[in-house]
């Protein structure tokens, strides 16, 4: 059946009544949107102002061309000088990149495991293993430092480079399996079973489903346990041993001596990695878990 077209003017009234219903339907929401406080404002900015004026004093004083605290001018020395710094200080920089790395893709292997298992299958004491998983984070440093020692020291295992691999492993893997279960707890489960009922077996589901599903909470459980392995110095100072000093034991072990300003341009230079690391890592993620 053929329906005749409206005539123009009419379409056009219709069209401009629709729109200006939109127009008083959005100013009633935003009536009922709260007000921007600028109570909250200022404690925002007050909060932004405490964590990044530190690092902002830290690189400022990557160009000091003096040693003390007071600004003495604009200079590249220090920079110049870390191309030119010890060989020790560059070994305890890439002992800290190779343990962050390699502990947190341990750490994140082991972790997105546990959290995909505990998440997806029924098994006695999940309930214990789940709750025995966050002890590592509830325990002060110093305490998981020194079982750590202690249990090297009783399999016999000489402290070096491979302990403190294992010890950030250790405290990394809660991190990895919160994260990584907080992601499948918002995943959809009837994906899964629509899987299953068209025929794919479980090898399938967890390559095809959900460690793509869970994939967003993986990557910043990855970039969580590097973060916190670069930074960590109570539990490696227990568990290191030759070989094994990171850059925050070395920086340590030069506080009797005076820390010099190179360490402030080796840490502007981290800090810019970080950023340029994490902020299109970020920007993948948002896209990525919109889809």
């Amino acid at each position: 059946m053929h329906v005749p077209k409206k005539p123009k003017a009419i379409r056009i009234a219709i069209l401009w009544r629709t729109r200006r219903m939109l127009r008083r339907g959005g100013a009633a929401a935003r009536k009922f949107m709260p007000a921007r406080s600028s109570f909250s404002n200022v404690i925002y900015w007050v909060v932004v102002g405490f964590l990044f004026l530190p690092l902002f004093v830290l690189v400022l004083y990557s160009f000091n061309s003096g040693r003390q605290a007071t600004w003495q001018g604009f200079s590249f020395e220090w920079y110049q000088k870390l191309v030119m710094a010890s060989p020790e200080l560059w070994r305890a920089f890439f002992n800290s990149v190779i343990i962050a790395f390699g502990s947190a893709l341990m750490s994140t292997i082991i972790g997105t495991l546990a959290a995909v298992g505990t998440a997806r299958y029924s098994f006695k004491l999940k309930s214990f293993v789940s709750t025995m998983s966050f002890v590592p984070m509830i325990l002060p440093e110093i305490v998981v430092g020194v079982s750590l020692l202690i249990f090297f020291a009783g399999v016999g295992l000489k402290l070096g480079l491979a302990t403190v691999w294992i010890a950030h492993t250790t405290f990394n893997l809660p991190f990895v399996y919160l994260l990584v279960s907080a992601r499948m707890e918002e995943s959809d489960p009837s994906i899964v079973e629509a899987a299953r009922d068209l025929g794919a077996n479980e090898m399938q589901i967890l390559f095809r489903i959900i460690l793509p599903m869970a994939l967003p909470g993986i990557l910043s459980a990855f970039l969580t346990a590097v973060t916190l392995s670069l930074e960590d110095f109570v539990i490696t100072f227990f568990v290191t041993g030759p070989g094994g000093t990171t850059l925050p034991l070395y920086i340590y072990s030069m506080i009797r001596f005076g820390v010099s300003p190179v360490i402030n341009a080796l840490s502007a230079v981290m800090v810019a990695g970080t950023v340029i690391l994490i902020y299109p890592m970020r920007n993948f993620l948002k896209v990525f878990a919109a889809r």
